[in-house]
């Protein structure tokens, strides 16, 4: 992994204001994935996305960690079951042409 795609957690955390522990807490819970260099933790941009919404359900709507995981599941799921509707339409499309 290169490191020009991973962003410090020091960094991140000073600049959303928030504490080094909660990455911690998010790494433990499996949330989020942490790349230690040099003793720093990184964090890959592409969670980049994913981690500001946990900042966001955490610090702004104060919802707790396992609230969290269970949010993030809930939505993993949905994401999921549109997949197989869109897949399922895209199936029920091929029996609508030949009639």
């Amino acid at each position: 992994m290169e490191t020009e795609y991973l962003i410090a957690i020091d960094e991140f955390c000073a600049s959303h204001n928030i504490e080094v522990s909660f990455i911690s807490s998010l790494q433990q819970s499996g949330l989020v994935e942490v790349t230690t260099i040099k003793e720093t933790g990184f964090i890959d941009a592409g969670q980049l996305q994913q981690l500001e919404k946990f900042v966001r359900l955490y610090y702004e709507l104060d919802i707790n960690l396992e609230g969290i995981e269970t949010v993030n599941y809930l939505l993993q799921r949905i994401n999921a079951l549109q997949d197989e509707i869109t897949t399922l339409r895209n199936k029920l499309r091929i029996y609508e042409t030949e009639f």
